[in-house]
């Protein structure tokens, strides 16, 4: 991946937490992937990081210094995982809920 886009992130508006599955447990050993198969999924335990929520609305927001603190830790946690940086986040389904951050293209 070189870059990446989340869109809807005003869906998250208000719940407690948000978790990020990040590996799974399978067979006593940490694995970054499940198995491929259907097999095997009855024996997988996600493991998740946890980050707050917030109660702030984000529906329609255009600036990233306008989006709660929470949201843009969550956001840099998800570039930070992901090892490849943001480039745009929607807030909502129309076009001008949109923050092109970068050019993903670039």
């Amino acid at each position: 991946m070189s870059s990446l886009c989340v869109t809807k992130l005003d869906v998250l508006d208000g719940m407690d937490k948000l978790k990020m599955c990040i590996a799974y447990e399978y067979r006593g050993k940490q694995t970054e992937y499940a198995p491929l198969g259907a097999q095997g999924w009855d024996e997988c335990e996600p493991v998740y990081l946890e980050f707050p929520g917030w109660s702030e609305n984000t529906h329609g927001v255009t600036a990233w210094d306008r989006l709660p603190p929470a949201a843009r830790a969550y956001l840099r946690a998800l570039e930070e995982l992901a090892g490849c940086p943001l480039s745009i986040v929607s807030t909502g389904p129309d076009r001008d809920h949109t923050m092109v951050l970068r050019d993903p293209f670039a």
